[in-house]
């Protein structure tokens, strides 16, 4: 169920939102809504990404386990080819 929200905006970007709602035929809370929901989702993933990183950075100062760019850019380009390829093995 959803609940009402107020948000307090200034005379000009107001202005804009009501702008873009007229030209896209939506209510100004039709596009309020989908910018937040897109907004919230952009920096899920981003925050899920960050998390990624660090576990991995936290995996790689524990185990030294890696590979080297050149390694990884030689798998890359047999993707980028087409090609079925395994990624490279890690190692220390």
């Amino acid at each position: 169920m959803a609940t009402a929200t107020s948000i307090k905006l200034d005379d000009a970007l107001k202005g804009r939102v009501q702008h873009l709602a007229n030209a896209r035929r939506r209510s100004s809370h039709w596009i309020m809504r989908e910018a937040i929901a897109q907004y919230v989702e952009r920096e899920e993933k981003r925050e899920a990404f960050k998390q990624d990183a660090i576990r991995a950075w936290e995996n790689y100062q524990q185990t030294g386990l890696h590979v080297t760019l050149e390694e990884a850019d030689v798998w890359l380009a047999k993707l980028e080819a087409g090609e079925d390829a395994e990624p490279p093995k890690c190692h220390v």
